[in-house]
């Protein structure tokens, strides 16, 4: 059975595909769930007018995105943490902490958009990427000092 997917689901497609499915799980799974529809031809035209429309809110979200980015190139946020010997924290500084310190400034950041490979845990100077969209991501330079 031909469906149009109305989510995107992971290993069988994006949003707005058309992929053929078993009928039973098309039927009992995909259509009651409202995760698919049937691929008729007024439901392929509905679709992609959706597509177009959706391409052009993305398009402009994106480019709104690219802005920000831009202004926030240049900021550094500093995080006062409590340090003991040889400048290691006492606990560590994670995303949580660095979307706080972002939003702080003006930037309104979700902590899921700070991509640290581990939690910083010694005084210093890190440059954290921040992922705003799937194909803009900015650098901040987090400074973290004693209190």
């Amino acid at each position: 059975m031909d469906i149009i997917l109305t989510t995107s689901i992971e290993g069988l497609g994006s949003r707005g595909d058309i992929v053929k499915v078993k009928d039973g799980y098309a039927r009992n799974y995909l259509l009651p769930q409202k995760m698919a529809l049937p691929a008729t031809k007024a439901m392929k035209k509905v679709m992609n007018e959706e597509n177009k429309l959706r391409d052009i809110r993305d398009d402009k979200e994106k480019r709104t995105i690219i802005e920000t980015a831009g202004k926030m190139k240049d900021i550094s946020v500093t995080i006062v943490v409590q340090a003991g010997e040889e400048d290691k924290l006492y606990g560590s500084v994670g995303e949580y902490d660095v979307a706080r310190a972002i939003t702080e400034l003006g930037y309104p950041v979700d902590h899921t958009m700070v991509k640290l490979e581990e939690h910083i845990k010694l005084l210093g100077v890190y440059t954290v990427p921040v992922q705003l969209h799937k194909d803009v991501e900015v650098q901040v330079k987090v400074w973290v000092v004693k209190e």
